[in-house]
């Protein structure tokens, strides 16, 4: 497979003039339609948007390269746009971006297209290269290039950068070429690398390769012998071996997601973003020469703090733990849940007995026992996590007995949260503190130190120090929430309803989904009703108003608008996404509006929802469905009728055109 196999001419637009980076992002969007490599267009820009929320992929030197894997995607594929006077795209320099190459990849696959996008990404590092794409003035110039690239052919110094097909030659003896050349020619003396490098990004397609490439590259320029592994989407290439790691002088970690650390126990490390590895080669290379790399020790973020940027906020990190925590725990909440709300379901309700609901049948008692024994990890996974996120896996015992505990002491969702943290923290100290343990002990430090004093330290400050304080706070405030009258549950629906619509599918929206779910734990189901019900309107609000006044949008708005009832009724709220972009300052707020008045008016009336999980099919499971569904129709309507109002005011005016 060659690149021309995923990029066809009809995906190509030179001299494009995109306003802004949405505009370019949704201009690539449909370059990519064009060429038929999208089953969903809403569903992969979706995910696009959510990849540039972890960093933007304006990789800097006027490059770009917007990508996601996506199930929107039908086959995979590649768009180019040049934009040869530049736009700002939040580039990692400040600098405009000039050439873009948008990549999708299909959801779950990762076959001989990875090698081939992986090719390409490191290609266009090339500055000669890059140019002369920028300055093609036709669509089959471009692709002529792309493919002398591919061959070998492309030289700048020739005109049109093309060379000729070249015939068999007698290998020259006096070449400064030679084949088959090794990574470490430039260091003959040595058998083994001076220095290792891993790369990796959260999709594998291009970043990974990219910083690979830039570090080869620089490598070689300052005469380093240097093997990169590369942990890509179709798995690790290059992988390193014991024998590099032993030799090595050096590891360079340049990854935004976690590769096997434990390996690299005792040696000097440098630790960083992917995207450095791309734009500080030198830096990085010089300082893995120089010796002043700190040594780790078993930990994944023990070097952190020596590594963070400016862009690496203490709110990132907790951020990014949290999360850990969260994706663990999702399964064990959603399968309890729902299996303890079939129990409920399958169960006759006894007056005399209310208290034995959910266990009066052979089925129902049978759902209940194993969607309990699902929903009581929900916190000791949670806690577990967040403090492997933090400490590696010696941090994961270590919360695991800490959520517990905070479980049985009452302290709950809050104190499984704060036991995460402490336990990971605690573990890093006890870390620290054993570093000067002698080198024959080393080996015992992760089947014996770590585990024992982790989980007693931990222990003992959730029994005597986390749970008072936080079971007292944690049973005050359900106490408050189950007693609560109407207009209290209506500010509850005003709060999360915002939240799920402010970022559709960010960090303030999965905040409130973490809010709602730990409030499951402690018997408060009003919460999560909230938060589904405000999830689910946007996207909804935006499929009525396609489909009940189509002539106020345009041809590609009209298509894909109705793929948001679906989206919408299996509450992806991400799928409004698109259609706020064009005009945030008015559409976010308006989506906000409504999905208070959506979440509000469902919690209000008195819907609960014990499970967290909202897609249509699981509707009859909702207590009090009627005004869960009232509430998600009225603020549907409510973003629908008034977008549909401000939108005909903006195509009376002149401001929109919907041909």
């Amino acid at each position: 497979m060659k690149i021309r196999d995923l990029l066809k001419a009809q995906s190509i637009q030179l001299g494009a003039k995109p306003t802004d980076k949405p505009s370019a992002i949704r201009l690539l969007a449909d370059l990519m339609e064009r060429g038929g490599n999208l089953a969903n267009k809403d569903e992969y820009l979706a995910a696009v948007f959510t990849r540039e929320e972890s960093g933007s992929t304006g990789l800097g030197e006027g490059i770009a390269t917007p990508h996601a894997k996506s199930a929107g995607v039908a086959k995979a594929g590649l768009a180019a746009m040049t934009v040869p006077e530049g736009i700002n795209f939040d580039s990692l320099d400040g600098k405009p971006a000039r050439i873009f190459f948008m990549i999708a990849a299909p959801e779950g696959e990762a076959n001989t297209h990875v090698e081939v996008l992986s090719q390409l990404a490191t290609m266009i590092l090339d500055p000669d290269f890059k140019e002369a794409l920028i300055a093609a003035d036709s669509v089959d110039t471009f692709l002529a290039l792309i493919d002398a690239k591919e061959e070998g052919n492309f030289d700048p110094s020739v005109p049109g950068f093309i060379r000729g097909p070249k015939t068999a030659e007698v290998p020259d003896n006096n070449s400064d070429k030679v084949p088959n050349e090794t990574p470490d020619e430039t260091n003959l003396d040595n058998d083994y690398y001076d220095v290792l490098a891993v790369t990796a990004c959260p999709t594998g397609i291009a970043h990974t390769f990219m910083a690979a490439e830039s570090l080869e590259r620089k490598a070689k320029e300052m005469g380093i012998s240097l093997k990169v592994e590369k942990n890509g989407a179709s798995g690790i290439k290059d992988p390193l071996t014991a024998e590099d790691i032993t030799h090595a002088k050096c590891i360079i970690v340049a990854a935004d997601k976690q590769v096997e650390m434990a390996r690299f126990n005792g040696k000097p490390m440098i630790q960083t973003k992917v995207a450095n590895g791309i734009n500080k080669a030198e830096e990085l290379l010089t300082e893995a020469m120089a010796g002043t790399a700190p040594v780790y020790t078993v930990s994944a973020q023990d070097q952190v703090a020596f590594e963070e940027t400016a862009s690496d906020s203490l709110g990132r990190q907790i951020y990014k733990h949290l999360m850990n925590g969260v994706s663990h725990m999702l399964p064990f909440v959603i399968g309890g849940g729902i299996l303890i709300a079939l129990a409920f379901l399958f169960d006759t309700f006894d007056p005399a007995n209310p208290g034995n609901f959910g266990k009066g049948t052979e089925i129902s008692a049978l759902f209940m026992q194993i969607g309990s024994a699902s929903f009581g990890f929900m916190l000791p996974v949670l806690a577990g996590y967040i403090a492997m996120s933090i400490a590696d896996r010696p941090g994961l015992a270590a919360g695991f007995v800490g959520g517990l505990l905070a479980n049985q002491g009452g302290s709950g969702f809050l104190g499984a949260l704060i036991a995460g943290f402490a336990a990971g923290y605690i573990v890093l100290a006890i870390k620290r503190a054993l570093k000067g343990l002698p080198q024959s002990l080393e080996g015992t430090k992760p089947v014996l130190f770590f585990p024992v004093l982790g989980v007693l330290l931990i222990g003992l400050a959730i029994i005597f120090i986390i749970n008072p304080p936080v079971s007292f706070i944690n049973n005050w405030l359900m106490e408050s929430l189950k007693t609560m009258g109407t207009s209290s549950r209506v500010l509850l629906g005003i709060i999360f309803g915002a939240m799920m619509a402010v970022d559709m599918g960010g960090p303030v929206n999965k905040a409130a989904y973490v809010i709602g779910t730990g409030a499951l734990a402690t018997g408060e189901y009003g919460i999560m009703a909230a938060v589904m019900a405000g999830g689910m309107v946007p996207p909804l609000a935006i499929a009525i108003a396609t489909l009940i006044f189509p002539k106020k949008f345009t041809e590609n708005e009209r298509k894909s608008g109705p793929t948001n009832i679906i989206m919408g009724l299996s509450f992806i709220t991400e799928g409004a996404i698109p259609f706020a972009l064009e005009r945030p300052m008015f559409t976010i707020p308006l989506y906000v509006v409504g999905s208070i008045i959506g979440a509000m008016t469902g919690v209000g009336l008195g819907a609960v929802q014990w499970f967290p999980e909202s897609a249509i099919w699981a509707w009859p499971l909702i207590t009090n469905i009627f005004p869960y569904v009232l509430g998600i129709a009225v603020g549907s309507l409510f973003i629908a009728v008034v977008n549909i109002y401000y939108r005909n005011h903006l195509i009376k005016i002149g401001k929109l055109e919907v041909l």
